[in-house]
């Protein structure tokens, strides 16, 4: 039987035409798969919230800065802190006088008005409470472990010991004490930062990492 040869050119040609076939239908195939990239995902898709994307949601609380041991803006200061480092009229506004003696005063004594609230300065938690025969009903809130604040001739106290308090819970109510009987209804405050008395006038408004 007479076998028919075929054309050298032939075998390359059906070769390519195969080749650009075969390439043809996988890019129709993609084509065909490939997403809508010009449509907003976000009308079919929620991979995160938007009130995350558009709020500043803080990771970490802001710090508290700390505030007066009072809230009715009428308060005003009685007796100031007693600094060495002081005018001698500025230290002479910071003394105690009793029993015939004169005593640096260790804090800020607040008042001029009838019996007001006394609130926490910062978060705590109660450490004391005791009533004095010299400095009356006495609270004292920790902070952290260098500092402590004492609330001191309170009439009421509105707390226990172990008790947590947050900033500006009501602690107690302003009163009298034996060792200041002079200035009548009002609040004597302390604060005790790594160990020592300081003036509470100079930490009001600061928070405890810029102390």
């Amino acid at each position: 039987m007479y076998k028919r040869k075929l054309k050298p050119f032939v075998l390359p040609s059906v070769y390519i035409i195969i080749v650009a076939f075969f390439i043809t239908s996988i890019l129709l195939l993609g084509n065909a798969i490939k997403p809508d990239l010009s449509k907003d995902v976000t009308d079919d898709y929620d991979y995160v919230k938007k009130d995350i994307i558009e709020k500043n949601i803080p990771v970490v609380g802001s710090e508290k800065l700390i505030i007066r041991p009072y809230n009715d803006s009428e308060v005003k200061i009685l007796r100031y802190f007693y600094n060495y480092q002081a005018e001698a009229q500025n230290q002479e506004k910071a003394l105690i006088y009793y029993e015939n003696t004169y005593i640096q005063n260790s804090g800020v004594d607040y008042g001029g008005v009838d019996i007001f609230n006394v609130v926490a300065i910062l978060d705590g938690t109660i450490i004391n409470v005791n009533e004095d025969n010299l400095l009356g009903k006495v609270i004292e809130i920790r902070h952290t472990n260098d500092f402590i604040s004492v609330y001191q001739c309170l009439s009421e106290i509105e707390v226990k010991k172990a008790d947590t308090v947050v900033q500006g819970q009501i602690i107690g109510k302003s009163g009298t004490c034996n060792i200041s009987l002079d200035l009548k209804n009002h609040l004597h405050f302390e604060i005790l930062f790594k160990g020592k008395v300081v003036d509470p006038e100079t930490f009001y408004d600061k928070s405890i990492k810029d102390l």
